[in-house]
C-alpha cells in the first residue's frame, strides 16, 4: 500500500498500458482518476472509463471516472476539478493518452497529423499544465509521461516523421517540465518499453496477431511506473526511463513472466537502438 492516500490523475486509462498502470497503483492504495473519452463501449476496443474504474475498485482501490477529451481545455479543467473535489488534491499526473499512425508523409492525411499533435503534444502539455497548481501542494509530486528517449537517429524519422515528431514532442515536454518545476520539487520523467507491448494499437494498427506474440504484457510497464513513482521527486527527475532497466535496478533479471509467447522472439520497440 505504498500509495495509500496519494491521488493519481491519468489520461486515457480505460485500456492497455494506461489501465494496467492505473490498476497497479490502485492496488497499491492510490486514489485513481481515469480521465479518458471512452464512455461508451467500442465494437473493437475493450473497456471504458467506467469499467476501468470498476476494476480498480474490485481490486481494492479507490477510483473515479471522468469523461475527458484532452484536446478540449474545458474538459481537462473539469477533470482536474473533479479530481480535487473527489479526493482533495493531486499527487501524480500520468500522461498516457496517445494517438498513433505510422503512415509516411506522402499518404498521411492532415486531419490525422492534427489528431496526433493535438493529443500527444498539446494534450500532454495541457493536461500537465492544468494540474500543476495542485502538484505544487503535494508532498510527493510526480509527472510521468509515456514517451521515448530523444533518439535523433534519422532512421526514426524516415518512415513516419509525423508520429515521431508527436512522440518526441511529449518527451521534450516531460524534460522541460522537469527543469521548469525542479524548484518546486516536482519530478517529471518519461517511461518507454524495451519491447512492443500487447495492446489494441499493436493488434489493430501495427502488426496484428504475430506482433502481439512478439510483445510483452502491459504489466511490465505498470510495475516500472510503480517503481519510478515511489522515488524521491526531488532527486529522481528529468530521466528517460526504459521499463526493463527500471526493473533491473529493482533486482529483476528474468522477464519471461511478461512475455505473451515464450517461444516467439521479442520485438524491440520504436525509437530504441
Amino acid at each position: 500500500m505504498e500509495f495509500k492516500g496519494k491521488t493519481v490523475l491519468i489520461s486515457g486509462g480505460s485500456r492497455g498500458i494506461g489501465k494496467a498502470i492505473a490498476l497497479h497503483l490502485g492496488k497499491s492504495g492510490a486514489n485513481v482518476v481515469i480521465a479518458a473519452k471512452t464512455a461508451e463501449p467500442h465494437p473493437k476496443l475493450e473497456g471504458t472509463i467506467y469499467s476501468a474504474a470498476e476494476d480498480i475498485i474490485k481490486a481494492g482501490g479507490q477510483a473515479h471516472a471522468v469523461m475527458c477529451d484532452i484536446r478540449e481545455e474545458d474538459q481537462v479543467i473539469n477533470a482536474v476539478e473533479e479530481t480535487v473535489k473527489t479526493f482533495g488534491g493531486i499527487d501524480i499526473v500520468i500522461n498516457n493518452a496517445s494517438a498513433i499512425n505510422l503512415s509516411p508523409t506522402s499518404t498521411l492525411q492532415m486531419k490525422t497529423y492534427d489528431l496526433m499533435m493535438d493529443i500527444n503534444v498539446r494534450g500532454t502539455f495541457l493536461f500537465t499544465k492544468t494540474a500543476l497548481p495542485h502538484l505544487k501542494n503535494s508532498t510527493h509530486p510526480h509527472i510521468l509521461t509515456l514517451s521515448p528517449p530523444l533518439n535523433l537517429d534519422p532512421k526514426w524519422f524516415s518512415k513516419h516523421v509525423a508520429y515521431t515528431m508527436s512522440k518526441y514532442g511529449m518527451s521534450m515536454a516531460a524534460l522541460g517540465f522537469s527543469e521548469e518545476y525542479k524548484k518546486f520539487g516536482i519530478a517529471s520523467n518519461s517511461l518507454w518499453p524495451r519491447t512492443t507491448i500487447a495492446t489494441a494499437a499493436i493488434m489493430n494498427i501495427v502488426g496484428g496477431e504475430q506482433m502481439m506474440k512478439m510483445s510483452r504484457h502491459p504489466e511490465i510497464m505498470a510495475e516500472a511506473a510503480h517503481e519510478i513513482l515511489l522515488r524521491d521527486p526531488k532527486v529522481f527527475t528529468g530521466n528517460f526511463c526504459i521499463d526493463e532497466d527500471i526493473l533491473k535496478e529493482k533486482g529483476i533479471s528474468n522477464f519471461d513472466q511478461y512475455r505473451v509467447d515464450p517461444n516467439t522472439p521479442l520485438m524491440t520497440d520504436l525509437f530504441l537502438d
